[in-house]
């Protein structure tokens, strides 16, 4: 047997050295992400008619709609050209205090809300991106999420649309919905058509695009929300910011809702809470007022 298994495998042997060598050939391989890794560029988009679109601080100001803004003198304070009026030091240590904590965190797009209406958010954002946009080179865009109740285009005497709820709904880009006035780097998407849906509108995914598209083109996104006890929208939009502000008003919020209202968004950067509708000046104040301007007294309107 060990001599039929030896004569076998030398017959194998004998067989495979007679055959020529074949030769393999290994293609280089070409990997391709997967579809679903593939994102939109963050500068640029195709448009109706399949062009790309590049979006520029230059585009921002060629592109965006040029309107004739009628600030309420009442309440936007920065508009007057008054240097000294009630409540502007109070907005400028607001935005020193925004930029220190800047150094320690990505803080870019704010959202401000309140627990309850009229206690002073949207007179709250409205004056904070106009205090940003007088330090030179500060770029600072509003934007309207209030589809409920949208106050924005009323303070500054905007035009109400089209705005972003039409973004929301695929019927406008970037540009059609971008508003800038008088007051230089200061740019405003309204709240557009109310379709009576804007919870629906809100968590469609459009809205979390459109700001993390826009956010390179602006110091700061500024985002006027609902109420926060009435409704759902502004917990949602909140997780598409980097921040959140909190306007309560004095001698109005009941404290209870004010404190659910910081522990409903204690995880999503509350980066700090500001008290409107204060009647008195402190005592520092008032030196600074008696010393360097000429208070007039008077508690500012809110909305």
């Amino acid at each position: 047997m060990s001599r039929i298994h030896e004569a076998l495998k030398k017959a194998e042997q004998e067989r495979t050295l007679s055959q020529p060598a074949q030769r393999v050939e290994v293609a280089p391989a070409v990997l391709e992400p997967p579809l679903e890794s593939v994102s939109p560029s963050p500068t640029s988009y195709a448009g109706a008619a399949g062009t790309a679109t590049i979006l520029t601080p230059e585009s921002l100001l060629t592109q965006s709609r040029r309107t004739d803004w009628r600030p309420d003198p009442k309440s936007m304070l920065f508009f007057s050209g008054e240097e000294h009026l009630s409540g502007m030091e109070e907005f400028r240590t607001l935005r020193s205090r925004l930029y220190q904590l800047r150094e320690k965190r990505s803080l870019s797009k704010l959202l401000i809300t309140s627990p309850l209406p009229k206690e002073g958010k949207s007179f709250t954002a409205a004056n904070l991106a106009q205090v940003i946009v007088r330090q030179h080179g500060r770029r600072a865009l509003l934007v309207d999420a209030d589809l409920r109740n949208p106050q924005l285009h009323d303070l500054l005497g905007a035009e109400p649309g089209p705005g972003l709820s039409e973004y929301l709904r695929s019927e406008m880009d970037e540009f059609s919905i971008i508003q800038r006035g008088p007051m230089e780097n200061l740019f405003l998407i309204p709240a557009g058509r109310n379709d009576g849906n804007p919870a629906e509108l809100v968590a469609n995914g459009r809205m979390k695009f459109l700001l993390n598209r826009l956010e390179p083109l602006f110091d700061w996104i500024i985002v006027d929300s609902p109420p926060a006890v009435a409704v759902s929208d502004p917990a949602l939009i909140a997780n598409y910011c980097d921040g959140v502000l909190l306007v309560v008003r004095a001698n109005s919020t009941p404290f209870d809702l004010a404190k659910k209202v910081r522990q409903e968004f204690s995880d999503k950067n509350l980066v700090g809470v500001v008290l409107n509708g204060m009647s008195e000046i402190s005592p520092y104040a008032q030196y600074y007022y008696s010393a360097y301007g000429k208070p007039n007294g008077k508690e500012r309107v809110s909305s």
